[in-house]
């Protein structure tokens, strides 16, 4: 039977982001049938900051009580630099990323993308035994990261996330979706995003259409009916899980979504340091475990210890 991943991204754009109370949504999606989470790198306060230290926290919150894909975010309307942007790669449990396949306006910001930030990000996953899943909102990215695949080639497989319903990018209507399947090439893995979700056709209409990985999760829309709006993400995650099965479907789980992706398996002690910034909302909690205007630097901790400074001090939050 064919299995399809769903892929959780539970964090409206600038919500404010409570670990404890995540993790439990999370782990509630994941139960109800989610395979894959996608966090962006945030402060507390909602805003996307180059400090690892609040995904950290609530990743590991989150796979102390489930096991889940782990996909950090790349991207979204920052005044990061690529370098800064791709700092939670460093994190040891990322397994799968978003990379950003072109510039594009999105909503009313111009989101920059260029082929130097193309290269550095697939560059950064792939050392790092990362998958990429490259975001693209427009055709013409494709080509793009075709391009960037014949200069630094790519593992199998190559995951495409087609996205649509953003101001600036394709639409999500029926001939826009056959569209953009047409252009994926052939052997390539591809998922789809419906952002501002109002039905549920559209994403039945990729699944129907081949679609490996679904996403769904409030980053994109609450939506449950015309009448109702989610109040936590496993219950959008449930709606989609009754979707893929009456299609005659299933919703892979964790481990089944990683022998589909060929994902590197992860362990902690090939974990390195962390990258984050006090001035973006640290405040020294990480303990010397990073890169916080140099004072994790010369601390000479090995990866084991690193990893058991965060977790002493993600118990004592």
């Amino acid at each position: 039977m064919r299995k399809v991943i769903i892929s959780l991204a539970p964090v409206a754009g600038p919500s404010p982001v409570n670990p404890d109370e995540l993790a439990k949504d999370v782990v509630k999606s994941v139960q109800a049938g989610a395979a894959m989470c996608h966090l962006h790198c945030k402060k507390r306060t909602g805003e996307l900051t180059p400090d690892t230290c609040v995904i950290i926290e609530s990743f590991e919150k989150i796979c102390a009580q489930c096991d889940v894909v782990v996909q950090a975010s790349t991207g979204g309307i920052s005044n990061m630099s690529i370098e800064e942007r791709c700092n939670p790669l460093e994190y040891w449990r990322v397994e799968s990323a978003s990379l950003n396949g072109g510039s594009t306006n999105l909503g009313e910001a111009v989101y920059r993308n260029s082929f130097d930030d193309i290269r550095y990000c697939a560059r950064q996953c792939y050392e790092r035994e990362i998958l990429p899943e490259t975001e693209v909102f427009d055709i013409g990215m494709i080509n793009n990261v075709e391009l960037v695949a014949k200069e630094q080639p790519f593992r199998e497989p190559v995951l495409y996330n087609l996205v649509f319903g953003h101001k600036g990018g394709m639409q999500p209507t029926m001939e826009a979706l056959a569209a953009f399947r047409s252009f994926v090439p052939e052997g390539r893995l591809w998922g789809v995003t419906h952002f501002g979700r109002d039905n549920w056709t559209f994403l039945a209409a990729a699944i129907a259409m081949g679609a490996t990985v679904v996403r769904i999760g409030f980053e994109d829309s609450p939506y449950l009916d015309e009448h109702t709006n989610a109040q936590y993400n496993y219950q959008v995650v449930e709606k989609l899980v009754q979707l893929i099965r009456a299609m005659g479907l299933e919703p892979a789980t964790p481990g089944e979504a990683r022998k589909m992706l060929n994902l590197a398996p992860k362990t902690a002690s090939r974990a390195v340091e962390s990258k984050c910034n006090t001035a973006a909302g640290c405040g020294g909690t990480c303990g010397g475990s990073c890169h916080c205007h140099d004072h994790g630097k010369e601390s000479g901790l090995d990866a084991g210890a690193i990893e058991a400074i965060v977790r002493q001090v993600i118990k004592g939050l």
